[in-house]
């Protein structure tokens, strides 16, 4: 964060603009969002306390000011040593940039943690930027709500876990890891385990409930769950360490990202598990270190980069005013088979 970002204080909030125009706050987002049924009387009057007040971040209140940023944030909530060494972030990254190619509209990338959140606020919602994509939320993040609160328009990149009507995009991550365990069951694994991902996104919940219902498919205990708190080589190999110490006789795992199934990896390879023919290993992402593995990975593929560009498509839309835009959008997956399972 600048200096800048950090003195500027949070504009005005969508409920100070309702008494402002004294209507509800319902009416003031129907009116920003240039939905029907709103008296011309009440409109005005909420056009008026919009530029009385200031209440510049959303689009539609801009256009009022005649002021528009010509930038979008990519907020993401990780510490930035992470992001910088995740492929899966630097693919996002590259579907962003690809989708605003040609628009004439700047990114910046923002990460961001919890004790600074209140300086992310002020700077998003002070029209620094038109809008917001948001990816890797974790448990009951509070941003995106009060960036909608604020009247920014935001995109969130994977299901989140709070905020109904928060438009999001997000992989098919259930029926993803449902193939990936139908198809360990179909090669004849008979003690099938999963390394999941953290507990508080809901990609991790949404992947370790598709590997569940694969195995009460196939009649098969599902005991055999590590989780690791983070999307990491070393969490993925604690994670296997913690399974083989408990069941020495799996067959096979699913790991719920590739980048931990790296570390899952070294870890058989350390303890001379033969792959696939003791233990077969399945991912998830398909990104390049996928292909590259020793030996390569079987994994379940996303578009990576189809996310980010489909979410800035959607922000783009609501920038635009689009009508008809979905709540939100699943993208499909498919498992994608090499040597390690």
């Amino acid at each position: 964060m600048t200096d800048v970002a950090r003195n500027r204080r949070p504009g005005p909030r969508l409920e100070e603009v309702a008494r402002a125009a004294g209507v509800s706050r319902s009416t003031v987002s129907r009116v920003i969002n240039e939905e029907p049924y709103v008296s011309a009387k009440a409109r005005d009057a909420v056009h008026q306390a919009i530029l009385d007040l200031g209440y510049s971040p959303n689009q539609a209140a801009r256009t009022l000011a005649g002021n528009r940023a010509n930038a979008i944030a990519l907020v993401v909530s990780e510490q930035g040593s992470r992001v910088l060494s995740d492929p899966f972030f630097a693919g996002v990254l590259r579907g962003v940039h690809a989708e605003l190619s040609g628009r004439r509209v700047q990114l910046v990338l923002m990460m961001t943690q919890q004790d600074d959140e209140q300086d992310i606020v002020g700077y998003l919602a002070g029209g620094h930027v038109d809008g917001v994509l948001m990816v890797s939320l974790h448990g009951q993040d509070p941003l995106p709500l009060k960036l909608a609160d604020a009247g920014v328009p935001i995109v969130v990149g994977g299901r989140p876990l709070v905020g109904d009507g928060i438009q999001y995009v997000d992989s098919d991550n259930f029926n993803g890891a449902l193939e990936a365990a139908r198809y360990l069951v179909a090669t004849g694994r008979r003690r099938i385990a999963t390394i999941a991902g953290p507990k508080d996104m809901a990609v991790g919940m949404d992947r370790l409930n598709g590997w569940r219902r694969g195995m009460a498919e196939a009649g098969q205990p599902s005991d055999l769950v590590a989780h690791s708190t983070v999307f990491t080589p070393d969490g993925g190999a604690a994670a296997m360490e913690d399974l083989l110490s408990r069941e020495p006789e799996l067959d096979a795992v699913f790991v719920a990202a590739d980048i931990m199934a790296m570390g899952a990896l070294r870890v058989l390879h350390a303890q001379n598990r033969r792959i696939p023919r003791d233990v077969a290993v399945v991912g998830f992402d398909d990104l390049m270190i996928a292909s590259t593995a020793l030996p390569p990975l079987t994994t379940v593929r996303q578009d990576v980069e189809q996310l980010g560009r489909t979410m800035t498509w959607c922000l783009l839309g609501q920038l635009d005013g689009e009508e008809g835009l979905p709540p939100s959008l699943l993208l499909p997956t498919s498992l994608v088979i090499r040597a390690s399972a």
